[in-house]
């Protein structure tokens, strides 16, 4: 169960050891269990899900070697290697111990232990891992999800890995089938019409026509002809019948981007037409029935607008019965490296060739904010593939950061680094390996925004890498 409280595993074939350190968990309210042997400990690790380990180096017969706690050490990592194994070592094991922390060891304590350090370094363990196994939930739950909607319903190709994109995902699907006028709200670039695509595309409406209309694009004087169509004579130059975007959208959706820059005669006769379900063609005798689902967006703040008396309480109302909000890219950064990948296929196929992001392009599209959102991203991915000289795209070659990723290679910044900074380098990837390249554990271990820590990494030159589960 998600909730149950995590035990810690105690490794010892001393009873009296583990007895003390029992105790000891029991004081602070810290779950716990005990094995005697590495192979009573591998039992209960497999039939368990366990907060941490805490393991003694060395166990009879050979018990000052320390190999069977190596051993112990490498076959709970094979089993779970997000699982914290914290030793207990003796002087005699103190250099194996040390040489285990840096092939993955939480952390390593001598006898005698000091208790205060210990419970707060166990505590900070379970915690840690809680948080882990949450994250690892999480993302379990949202590639199922993911995948049932992909199978199910037409997506459109929409490329995306954040749960904040699958959430507007989710809510378009779901509002697909009725016939309610939506509003997609987001900032320009985000995505919005791919979503009102979606819809379009989920709804019993699939079969007739999508017409998108940029509403921010039309002269306020050829607004009302645009959009409701205009009779011969209309106005001046006009000799046949014109039909406006809602006769060409009958028996689909029309989708109304820019809604906010619609004038406020405008707003009046689009109010009406969603009262009435009827339009009227500029010099036209009398309307017409239309059979048209409207789906609207804005990249503005529409509450603001109705404040300032710009836009419409009751036609606001009218197109606002669902809000779907997408996303700026900056607050899903989980999609930046999926789409890159999606842009750069498609680019590479136009130039004939395949073609890759370096690692550090990878760090300089991460740490980057996105004001311009996915139409930025696909702009700089559609860059990169037309100035790279060779196949592996560089950041300079994105335009992003303005530094060359060659030289030796090791993911370095192509400029020196100061002594501070290569400290700080030193100290970052010693809890990027700690955390096996978790970028969201360092973050939280370091009160950081996720964004912080990858602008940290590109910065001080430092690849993305994570080691494969299992």
């Amino acid at each position: 169960m998600p909730d149950e409280p995590l035990r810690v595993l105690i490794v010892d074939d001393q009873p009296a050891v583990v007895g003390a350190l029992g105790v000891l968990f029991d004081l602070h309210d810290i779950p716990w269990v005990g094995a005697a042997s590495p192979d009573e400990a591998l039992a209960v690790a497999s039939r368990e899900t366990l907060g941490a380990v805490v393991q003694d180096m060395n166990f009879a017969p050979d018990e000052t070697s320390g190999e069977a706690g190596v051993e112990l050490f490498h076959a709970l990592r094979e089993a779970d290697p997000d699982l914290p194994v914290f030793l207990v070592t003796a002087w005699a094991s103190l250099e194996t111990a040390v040489e285990l922390v840096r092939q993955g060891a939480a952390d390593y304590v001598e006898k005698p232990w000091d208790d205060a350090k210990l419970i707060d370094t166990v505590r900070g363990l379970v915690e840690a891992r809680r948080r882990g196994l949450a994250e690892r939930r999480a993302g379990d739950e949202l590639t199922t999800s993911r995948r049932r909607l992909s199978d199910e319903h037409d997506l459109r190709g929409l490329v995306y890995a954040s749960p904040a994109m699958h959430r507007a995902v989710a809510l378009a699907i779901d509002v697909a089938g009725s016939d309610a006028p939506v509003l997609v709200s987001g900032p320009s670039g985000a995505g919005k019409e791919r979503i009102a695509e979606i819809l379009h595309a989920n709804s019993p409406r699939r079969g007739g026509p999508f017409v998108p209309v940029n509403v921010g694009a039309i002269p306020e004087t050829l607004m009302e002809a645009e959009l409701f169509g205009a009779e011969p004579g209309a106005y001046t130059g006009l000799r046949g019948r014109r039909a406006g975007h809602f006769e060409a959208a009958s028996g689909g959706t029309l989708f109304l981007d820019e809604i906010d820059s619609l004038p406020l005669a405008g707003q009046v006769k689009l109010l009406r037409v969603l009262q009435s379900g009827e339009i009227q063609r500029l010099g036209a005798p009398r309307p017409q029935r239309v059979d048209v689902r409207v789906v609207s967006a804005t990249n503005a703040r529409l509450d603001e607008s109705l404040r300032a008396g710009t836009f419409r309480q009751d036609l606001y109302f009218r197109l606002n019965v669902v809000e779907v909000r997408v996303p700026g890219l900056a607050d899903r950064p989980e999609d930046v490296l999926p789409l890159a990948r999606h842009f750069l296929a498609r680019f590479a196929a136009e130039r004939g060739e395949p073609l890759e992001l370096s690692a550090a392009a990878q760090g300089a599209l991460l740490a980057h904010d996105w004001p311009g959102n996915v139409r930025e991203l696909e702009n700089r991915v559609r860059r990169a593939c037309l100035v790279a000289g060779r196949r592996e795209l560089s950041a300079a070659d994105l335009g992003l950061d303005g530094r060359e990723d060659e030289g030796d290679g090791d993911g370095g910044p192509a400029r020196p680094l100061t002594g501070d900074e290569e400290a700080e380098r030193a100290r970052l990837l010693h809890r990027l390996h700690a955390e096996e390249g978790n970028v969201t554990k360092v973050a939280a271990d370091l009160g950081l925004s996720r964004q912080a820590v990858y602008r940290r990494m590109a910065r001080l030159g430092i690849e993305i890498e994570r080691r494969p589960r299992g």
